[in-house]
Formats: C-alpha cells, structure tokens, sequence
C-alpha cells in the first residue's frame, strides 16, 4: 500500500513504513536468501500499528547478523557490544517505562554469551519485546555450531555433526517466566508480523523465536541449497499449534517427518518490573555480633575501660 503525499506542487507516493527505514543505509549487507531482512520488514510494521509514538520506539541489537537490523531501523537505535544487547536494554527500560523497547539480534549472541541475560530478565519480567532471529549457527563469523544448532547438523566446527544438544527457545523462556512466547518462521511474515504487535503492546517480558535461513553457512554445510530450499522444508514441516506442550517442541533439522511446531504457545498476565526508586527508611539493625549485648554494654566496650 503506497501512500500519495503533496509537497507543495511536487507529488510523491510514500510507504507507510518509509519514515522508519534509514533510506541512505540501503541497499543492505544482508546474503542473498536470508531471512533477516524478512524479519525486520515484520518489525517495521509492527510498529507502524502499534499506535505508539515514532520517538517512544527504541531498538537494541547485539554482535551478529541480525544485529545489523538496529542499524537499519530509523528510531532510537543502539547496536551493543557481543551478548549484552538485553543488560543495555534493561537500563533504558528501567529508567524510563514509558518507551517501548526492543531487542533483536541471533541465537548466538542472545543465548550464548548473552544466555544468563537473557533467563534473568525474563525471570525479572523486564518490560522488554527480545526478537531472537535463529538461523542455527554463528552465520557472521564462519558458520561455527552454536546454542540452538541441531543434533548431527554440521557447521565450521563440527564437521562430522554436532553431539551437543540445541536449545529448545521457547520452553527455556517460559520456563524462566516470561508470560508471552512465540515462535514463528520468517514465511509466517503475517503471523509473526501480529506477534511482534502483540508484544509491543503487552507490558513484561516478550520473546519471539524467528526461524531463519542462513543459506551461505548452515545451508552450505548441510546441503540444503539456498534460503528458497531451506524454508520451503521447513513449510513442509511447520506445524501451528498454539497449546503446543513446549516441552515437546524441539527442532530436529535431521530428521525429514519432524515437525516444527510455530504458533503464540504464551500469553498471560504478569505484573512487569518495575524499580523501587524510593521509599521508606528502613531501621538499621545492629550486626548479629551485637545483637545480645545491651547498648551501655556496647558503648562501653567502644570506649574502653575507665
């Protein structure tokens, strides 16, 4: 949908989302076949519906490929150091609850370095939207096997298959506490469009696993050929169901008849963090060292002797 704009007798058509691309960034950096770029369009439009104000939106991203979508994305935008995309969050979103914030970057840097951020701002229930976008490997840096890389895939580091077993996203994050999860694939784009939506406008913790092809890295090492052919075995396979026990979801990428399950598994209601920036004086009470002396005793002891 365009939209017709006069500026003076010039007459221009426009998108809706065009104020919040950076224009002169583009084209982007992004491999032919990557599902970023599809992710971020998602993101957008979230929140040209959200019916929040352009300069409430703030975006952090961390080290990776999909850290690379803060850049692109003209609000507010910080791109952070290697898995501390969430601590940096936290402080803006702790010091003013009025923004809406989110975080996007990959599976590496939020799960890996950035894992115990991660499960303590959920357990916190930090008023934060976290987009993770996971294409199963480090794809900026070679192609090496990270958190969610599946059993038996091969990557840059494990090229006879990986022995170690993958994260399942959304049951670690509803384990943790956060009260929305879901899980979408970048061909979902209304799907995952809505959820974004949906998180932006919820207070607490959000997160929303994005399955995403890397066709110059884990597609390469695993010769499934390009982005086209990698989503569409994974459309094969996609599976909505939203009462889904979370347990019983995990990506087997080996096996042909798995199923990946997608859908909006969580959404309760969860009183958000916030700081208590003041409050009562609480009365100081004496170490447990003094606790059975009596207060002459005490001043005595201080003094010393007469």
């Amino acid at each position: 949908m365009t939209q017709t704009v006069l500026t003076g007798e010039k007459k221009t058509d426009t998108h809706p989302v065009d104020a919040l691309l950076r224009a002169d960034r583009l084209p982007h950096i992004l491999c032919p076949g990557c599902g970023i770029g599809t992710a971020m369009h998602c993101i957008v439009h979230a929140m040209a519906e959200s019916g929040i104000d352009r300069d409430k939106h703030v975006c952090v991203s961390g080290i990776g490929c999909s850290g690379r979508v803060a850049g692109y994305i003209d609000v507010d935008s910080y791109h952070t150091t290697h898995g501390r995309a969430i601590p940096f969050a936290v402080g803006i979103a702790v010091q003013n609850p009025e923004l809406a914030v989110t975080v996007v970057s990959g599976d590496g840097d939020l799960t890996a370095i950035g894992g115990n951020h991660l499960i303590h701002a959920a357990r916190r229930n930090i008023d934060l939207n976290v987009i993770c976008i996971n294409n199963f490997n480090y794809g900026m840096t070679g192609g090496q096997a990270g958190p969610t890389t599946p059993l038996n895939a091969q990557s840059s580091t494990t090229p006879y298959g990986c022995w170690d077993r993958p994260f399942n996203l959304p049951h670690l994050a509803h384990a943790v506490g956060a009260p929305f999860v879901a899980r979408w694939t970048v061909l979902h784009v209304r799907q995952l469009k809505d959820a974004i939506l949906r998180a932006m406008q919820k207070p607490g913790f959000c997160f929303i696993e994005v399955i995403s092809p890397c066709p110059t890295n884990y597609g390469k090492f695993n010769n499934i050929g390009s982005g086209l052919e990698e989503m569409e075995s994974y459309r094969r396979r996609c599976v909505v169901d939203h009462d889904a026990n979370l347990a019983d979801i995990e990506i087997d990428l080996g096996q042909e008849d798995s199923p990946i399950v997608v859908g909006n598994f969580i959404d309760v209601d969860r009183e958000p963090f916030r700081p208590i920036l003041a409050g009562p004086v609480r009365e100081e009470k004496p170490h447990a060292a003094w606790a059975g002396l009596r207060k002459t005793q005490f001043v005595e002891d201080k003094n010393g002797p007469e």
